[in-house]
């Protein structure tokens, strides 16, 4: 069972984690929701379209202008607290490494702490610890937030991936993060070039035999438009196969740009495994 605020997921239930970016440089939507009435908006749409977390960043993951903490605390600790309020059964997730803004934002009701950047400050864990708040726990492969991998290299990707991830999980737990409340993600793109980030999909499998729930974070990705040799603006539908894909290996929680699509993409594969009845029935029985 996988906790996150107030709510509860059957190990089987696939999870959309909705992204919100503060920013107003933010490599897919250029800054649409960095205002707080776009922004407002758009966590209305999502959870209308079924998404049952919101993630909200406050700095771009690429390379770009400075934001300091403070800045980043100023972009997103205020809608985290609106949106506690408009939305009280909603799980909120801030994208950060810095224990300092997350600490401002659990204070304002978040309930989970995204470390997309793997535990560069390990004084986040035991921020999410104090608050008993959820944390998702990433591979990074060592990079610094905000660089972009340069000829890195694996032995093996997946073998680097789980000793990563399964040992932030469990110095998390150690640390009184709730064990029902982790999140493992392989980190596509963070640390590694395209031919890492399908095989990382291609093994995702080995992720979830670790017991953890693993989230995958796909959406748009470089991987994706390298793989299709396609611009932003044109990765959905490769985003999508790749979202079926991990959702038949075992992921539990995606977290995407598109949420009507993921939803339908998501629970297609649930029926098809056997998780979720059709939404209707009645062809061959009328």
């Amino acid at each position: 069972m996988l906790r996150l605020g107030r709510r509860e997921f059957d190990p089987h239930e696939p999870v959309i984690m909705a992204i919100v970016n503060r920013t107003p440089d933010s490599f897919y939507d250029q800054g649409a929701t960095f205002r707080d009435e776009p922004a407002l908006a758009r966590v209305e749409q999502a959870v209308a379209e079924g998404a049952a977390i919101i993630d909200i960043g406050g700095v771009k993951a690429g390379p770009g202008e400075e934001v300091s903490a403070a800045e980043e605390a100023r972009r997103t600790v205020g809608f985290v607290a609106e949106v506690r309020r408009r939305f009280p059964d909603v799980v909120i997730s801030v994208d950060t490494w810095r224990a300092e803004v997350g600490e401002a934002v659990c204070e304002a009701g978040a309930d989970v702490l995204n470390d997309a950047w793997g535990g560069v400050d390990p004084r986040l864990a035991e921020v999410a610890a104090r608050y008993r708040v959820g944390l998702v726990c990433t591979h990074a492969g060592g990079a610094e937030p905000r660089t972009r991998p340069h000829r890195v290299s694996y032995d093996d990707v997946m073998a680097d991936i789980l000793r990563v991830t399964v040992g932030l999980a469990e110095r998390a737990v150690s640390l009184g993060v709730p064990r029902e409340s982790v999140m493992i993600d392989p980190g596509h793109d963070f640390g590694k070039n395209t031919r890492h980030s399908l095989e990382a999909t291609r093994r995702l499998s080995e992720m979830v035999a670790t017991g953890w729930p693993v989230l995958v974070s796909l959406s748009n990705k470089d991987f994706v438009g390298e793989t299709l040799d396609r611009p932003v603006k044109e990765r959905v539908i490769g985003t999508l196969a790749t979202t079926a894909v991990s959702a038949w290996l075992g992921a539990q929680v995606y977290r995407v740009h598109e949420v009507a699509e993921t939803r339908q993409v998501v629970d297609m594969v649930a029926s098809i495994a056997g998780h979720r009845p059709p939404a209707v029935a009645r062809r061959g029985l009328a």
